[in-house]
């Protein structure tokens, strides 16, 4: 059974499917992690878990969902039937309802009220662009890493033709919210989106209690459908949404995958499954809401667990230098894009914006350079460009949110930015001849685990080493500078 048109009371599953970015740089492979066995690697773990049953099931027609961009070209080299059964199933409802339910994402899952304004352009023009490359129609929706947020996050949004996001109740301005209908948010640009808050409640119930959802039918019995008691506030029907990580179906809650199945396909009288496009064709907000600014759904102390030390996870003061350390090595790498590209573009971040188009492999990276500067280039200039804009891209992952999200510097997700960090300042070196590794090295110093010692300057140090010998190997006189 499929969604159904939302002019009467509705509810909605909303499931956020991601993993952080787990590729090497220098092969672009998952190395084999032990603690996935009998797996080779968590995301094939996850996907037998999860992604392939709940794609058999056909669950990803039924419910609202995004995947993020480089977990969906994981599966696509990985396992290009499931991307495609998930894919045909968004589909259906393009086909049936003139909009789809599927949501874009910001493509490395960056925390955009902590990045620049441009980098947020580019994060939300790099995953709508992902997204219309796979399902082949313009999204109206964007989720949010971690769902933070702020008032030029929105507009970024909104700019970009986005029509409504999802947030936690508590990032609304107010301390008390009715969540049974979205919201209008007005922006500074003099623009507006939409909003959506989930019940937290319901939400935590369906994510992490096992006995609340033995049962799909008591579910939604005793649990859903009490939300609807009550005259609605106003002319619009309630709508009830819950938002949780899609993981939690079937990988990290065993049988879960089977009771969204259920749920989703109810066909009694009571409020009926629908997905928030389609409840906007027929239905619009009739209040405004201001949100919080720098907020998400997964920090309480706004968006602090990204930046700094927090009650969300202890001994957090190496987060505060991680952050610092990438921010200057951002810097660096932008100074040495910028000197190059600002003699051939009045903006040089529109090719930054438009590079996406050479990574999904719709042009070459000469073709796209002639298109925006209006000449084509030397060959040794496109050298120059491709090496200066991969370390754009490496410059952009490593800020993914995972580096910061758990307790310890320790772990495989922070280890991991700084490896991008790493190449990031090797491709600029070997664009301009320009050496700042040292720097680097300094900046990252301060960052060490509380567990082990572990320092943020020595896993730089040795993916510098590693990317050396490779390059040495593979191309011995990639390029000359000059």
């Amino acid at each position: 059974m499929s969604p159904q048109p939302s002019n009467s009371p509705s509810f909605c599953v909303h499931g956020h499917f991601y993993q952080p970015v787990r590729e090497d740089p220098l092969t672009n492979e998952i190395p084999e992690e032990q603690g996935a066995a009998p797996y080779h690697d968590w995301n094939e773990r996850i996907y037998a878990h999860c992604y392939a049953p709940n794609a058999e099931l056909g669950n990803f027609e039924r419910i609202s969902f995004n995947i993020g961009p480089t977990l969906f070209t994981w599966l696509d080299l990985h396992h290009p039937e499931t991307s495609e059964m998930i894919v045909t199933q968004e589909r259906r409802n393009v086909e049936r309802y003139g909009v789809g339910n599927a949501m874009a994402q910001a493509y490395h899952h960056t925390i955009l009220p902590l990045a620049r304004r441009e980098d947020k352009i580019t994060e939300v023009m790099w995953g709508i662009a992902d997204f219309e490359n796979r399902f082949k129609h313009t999204p109206r929706g964007m989720w949010l890493p971690e769902t933070a947020a702020d008032l030029q996050t929105l507009e970024v949004l909104a700019d970009c033709g986005i029509q409504f996001t999802i947030l936690a109740p508590w990032q609304a301005a107010v301390d008390s919210v009715d969540i049974t209908h979205p919201y209008w948010v007005e922006l500074p640009n003099n623009k507006r989106i939409v909003v959506f808050f989930y019940q937290p409640e319901l939400s935590a119930r369906i994510s992490f209690d096992p006995g609340s959802t033995a049962n799909a039918d008591d579910f939604y019995n005793h649990i859903l459908l009490p939300q609807f008691y009550g005259a609605p506030t106003d002319s619009a029907p309630k709508f009830v949404m819950m938002a949780s990580d899609g993981e939690l179906y079937g990988h990290h809650q065993p049988f879960r995958d089977k009771f969204l199945s259920r749920l989703t396909q109810y066909s009694g009288d009571g409020p009926r499954p629908t997905f928030p496009a389609l409840w906007l064709q027929q239905n619009q907000p009739t209040h405004t809401m201001a949100i919080r600014e720098k907020t998400s759904w997964s920090c309480h102390h706004g968006v602090l667990r990204w930046s700094g030390q927090c009650g969300c996870t202890p001994h957090g003061e190496w987060k505060t230098h991680l952050r610092q350390a990438l921010n200057r090595i951002a810097e660096v790498v932008d100074a040495q894009y910028l000197a190059v590209v600002k003699p051939l573009l009045s903006d040089p971040w529109q090719l930054r914006h438009q590079y996406i188009r050479v990574l999904l492999g719709q042009l070459t990276l000469a073709d796209l350079v002639e298109l925006l500067v209006g000449r084509r280039l030397t060959e040794h200039q496109i050298i120059q460009l491709d090496l200066l804009l991969s370390a754009q891209h490496e410059r952009q992952r490593m800020f993914t949110s995972c580096g910061w999200f758990f307790e310890d510097f320790d772990r495989i997700e922070p280890r991991n930015v700084v490896a991008y960090a790493a190449q990031a300042v090797w491709l600029t070196n070997l664009a301009t001849g320009e050496d700042f590794s040292q720097k680097a090295l300094g900046w990252l110093r301060p960052v060490e685990s509380w567990v082990s010692g572990l320092r943020a300057d020595v896993v730089f140090s040795e993916r510098l080493a590693l990317t050396r010998k490779f390059f040495d190997r593979m191309q011995p006189s990639v390029w000359v500078p000059g």
